[in-house]
């Protein structure tokens, strides 16, 4: 797909906002309009927002789900990109629900109300759903720590994604499987994601080559 001239809007959570980079300047969703040559680029991203809706509020912010600001995204876009999922495993108390959920209130419900309105909104347009990046804790099942109870690890919620976007025929880039970001690995970590979940410069410039070639390539 040639972006030239593109408008694109991404949809996203703190790591599509920019936190740990040193400036806007930095940030993936910048470096893509730029090599890209794009008419513009919008970042939809707030920080510590999950897919599904959050059955007891916790953070004004953080509450701000994906599954209402999907209807935020400029009309006029060229190209859609949805880039979560991690929060809703490190601290969402949404369940995991079942792929027969429509609710905004399961995991798999919200992957669902997600995808029918990028159909919906921006009907024949190139549209992509990004995968969580690994993590430090990514195999606790009680994510971040502060769970009532067990739920699943994080590759749980990255196959839900893939799944309900094979459903939709949305394409993936499986950045799990792909962004060459695993801070397990104390290299990897010490130079593209230091504190464990949100990529520095380094990893910014790791991502935006990543989506940039994903994107070109459709």
């Amino acid at each position: 797909m040639e972006l030239k001239g593109k408008k694109i809007v991404f949809l996203g959570d703190s790591i599509t906002e920019g936190h740990g980079t040193t400036g806007v300047d930095k940030h993936f969703v910048t470096l893509v309009g730029q090599w890209g040559e794009c008419r513009e680029v919008k970042n939809y991203g707030i920080g510590g927002t999950r897919f599904a809706k959050q059955a007891v509020p916790t953070n004004e912010r953080w509450d701000m789900d994906m599954c209402g600001r999907i209807e935020d995204l400029d009309e006029d876009a060229d190209v859609v990109v949805v880039f979560g999922g991690t929060n809703d495993f490190g601290h969402g108390d949404a369940p995991l629900g079942t792929f027969a959920d429509r609710t905004q209130y399961t995991f798999y419900g919200a992957c669902h109300h997600i995808m029918t309105r990028m159909h919906e909104r921006f009907p024949g347009k190139p549209m992509v759903i990004l995968t969580p990046l690994h993590r430090l804790n990514e195999d606790n099942p009680k994510g971040d720590g502060n769970k009532a109870y067990n739920v699943a690890p994080l590759k749980v919620y990255v196959d839900i994604i893939r799944e309900v976007a094979e459903y939709y025929s949305i394409p993936v880039l499986d950045l799990y499987a792909e962004s060459g970001i695993q801070p397990k690995v104390d290299v990897i970590r010490e130079r593209y994601c230091p504190d464990g979940l949100h990529p520095n410069d380094a990893g910014h410039v790791l991502l935006a080559k990543k989506i940039l070639a994903y994107l070109k390539a459709m």
